[in-house]
């Protein structure tokens, strides 16, 4: 059976700061290209039928210095998640004006619904399910924790639950014919370098 490996971008200055980087196309600071040059160890050696990335940059970098030589295929229903009047801004800056916000609970003006992240969710699962062997797939924070309650059978807002830190490896499969979270937010392949 598949397993998905998920696997986080590396730091950038958005993430670091906590701004909201959806379309954003941020590159990755010197701390996310040494993160994404540790990932090679933690994937070395496991069999992986595809690699598939998001399009935007901090996600193909960590995807080519992650795993050299395998050119992902670009899949654009790995992008992070439109935030529209949001992008670029913290949660305490929107809390100023609007109490209690998060993205999980709170319409996101002039982006897109969770309801159709988790549609873009759903159609990367079942594609993902059609390959002969493990799929990896280089993405952001808040797609693949949605991807990862969608697995489950949770509701895409469950991903609220699932804590991603960046350049983490995350692993779903099964447990006999159910979908299981295998592994969750690994770093024990990062070392702190400032």
């Amino acid at each position: 059976m598949t397993d998905l490996l998920l696997v986080r971008h590396g730091e950038t200055e958005w993430s670091s700061s906590g701004r909201h980087t959806g379309r954003t196309d941020v590159p990755l600071t010197a701390v996310g290209r040494h993160q994404a040059d540790q990932i090679a160890a933690k994937l070395r050696g496991r069999k992986i039928a595809a690699v598939w990335s998001s399009p935007l940059q901090r996600a193909l970098e960590t995807c080519r210095r992650a795993l050299p030589g395998r050119e992902p295929t670009v899949n654009d229903d790995l992008v992070e998640w439109d935030y529209g009047d949001y992008e670029g801004i913290t949660t305490a800056e929107v809390r100023r004006n609007i109490v209690g916000w998060t993205v999980w609970t709170h319409p996101i003006t002039g982006g897109e619904s969770i309801g159709q992240v988790g549609e873009r969710a759903d159609s990367v699962i079942s594609r993902a399910l059609e390959v002969d062997g493990n799929v990896s797939l280089f993405a952001h924070g808040q797609f693949l924790r949605i991807l990862a309650a969608r697995w489950i059978g949770l509701s895409a807002d469950a991903g609220r639950l699932l804590a991603l830190d960046t350049a983490t490896v995350s692993t779903l499969g099964f447990e006999r014919e159910t979908r299981v979270i295998r592994y969750w937010n690994e770093s024990c392949h990062l070392r702190v370098v400032r």
